[in-house]
């Protein structure tokens, strides 16, 4: 609706790149209608007319990016004419797109699931953001890499830590400095330490509970035999997982192979924030009381970490027990806050 109302009352200019017709065609300026699965050439072709015609910021480049030399050496390699032919998108269509995005700045790139859910992903992702920041779009109001996410609120977990290679705010875990100044915050025992390992992907652990590497799952919220790519592969991985404990609202593909089952509260049933694209946090208010015995996941994972720490046989400092000590959603945002 808001981009609609940006085109129709405002008179911003819409590229839609997509191998369907969808509805925001009808407002599109231009509608890149490329092969399925060629979105990284499509991107790159973008990105060689753009260079080859001066339009990149230079001085962004020079002082935010790094390993430009090399990146300018592969997207020369995609001409118009060869872009052209992987996409099916005609050169003069590539052309009139790198020229509006170059003309008209700043400019937003907003994605969904047909970018991210797809076997090259992450490097689709990787390829908007280098065309962001060769326009010098980043950072800056109106700009930006704006993913629309498949589930509510997968903007706020992440931005919280729920990766397997950085803490909250994207910091490193590899860092030294990073993994000390959370170590502290979080009330570490001297001597425990923070691993400065990087953790598994969701498609690393599932091979990784097949081969036994990974004895545990703890699956919060997620139903992975329909959102994996490979369904029968994740029925084997589970099948083949010692334990699994399946934290969800509603049965799903996924709960039989679990060996318990926690009910979470829906977002309707308890308070909470949601962080949008715009990484604006939202207040969500309970409206209806959650049934039987159903938790909000606040507290189902509050209690199930001081279950942990009583039961690890390690020396826990006093810290780490108070800081699971939550009562209320209140404390848990006051906490994010620090």
């Amino acid at each position: 609706m808001r981009i609609r109302q940006a085109v129709r009352q405002r008179g911003a200019v819409l590229i839609v790149a997509d191998p369907r017709r969808i509805d925001l065609t009808d407002f599109a300026t231009l509608h890149l209608r490329h092969k399925s699965g060629t979105d990284i050439a499509l991107v790159n072709g973008l990105m060689h007319i753009i260079l080859a015609n001066g339009w990149e910021d230079k001085e962004f480049i020079a002082a935010r990016t790094e390993g430009f030399e090399d990146f300018k050496a592969l997207i020369e390699t995609y001409t118009p004419e060869r872009a052209a032919e992987i996409t099916g998108v005609p050169v003069e269509q590539l052309q009139q797109a790198a020229e509006i995005l170059a003309v008209n700045k700043p400019a937003a790139v907003l994605w969904a699931m047909g970018i991210t859910q797809h076997t090259t992903g992450t490097h689709n992702v990787m390829s908007l953001a280098n065309l962001q920041m060769l326009l010098g779009n980043m950072g800056v109001p109106g700009g930006g890499t704006n993913p629309l996410r498949g589930q509510n609120n997968v903007q706020g977990a992440c931005d919280l830590g729920g990766l397997p290679n950085v803490y909250p705010g994207y910091q490193k875990v590899t860092l030294p400095e990073n993994r000390e100044k959370f170590a502290k915050a979080w009330g570490v025992a001297t001597g425990d330490g923070l691993s400065d390992q990087v953790g598994l992907t969701a498609t690393e652990m599932m091979p990784a509970a097949a081969d036994g590497e990974l004895k545990v799952l703890y699956i919060l919220g997620e139903n992975p035999i329909m959102s994996e790519p490979d369904t029968n592969h994740i029925r084997h991985c589970l099948e083949t997982c010692d334990f699994i404990l399946l934290q969800e609202i509603f049965p799903s593909e996924t709960s039989p192979y679990a060996d318990i089952l926690l009910p979470g509260a829906s977002f309707a049933e308890k308070d909470g924030t949601f962080t949008n694209t715009e990484r604006r946090i939202q207040m969500g208010h309970k409206a209806i009381k959650s049934p039987g015995e159903a938790k909000p996941d606040w507290w189902i994972t509050a209690e199930l970490a001081k279950h942990v720490l009583a039961g690890g046989g390690r020396q826990i400092a006093e810290a780490t027990y108070s800081g699971w000590d939550y009562e209320n959603p209140a404390q848990v945002m006051g906490r994010i806050a620090r």
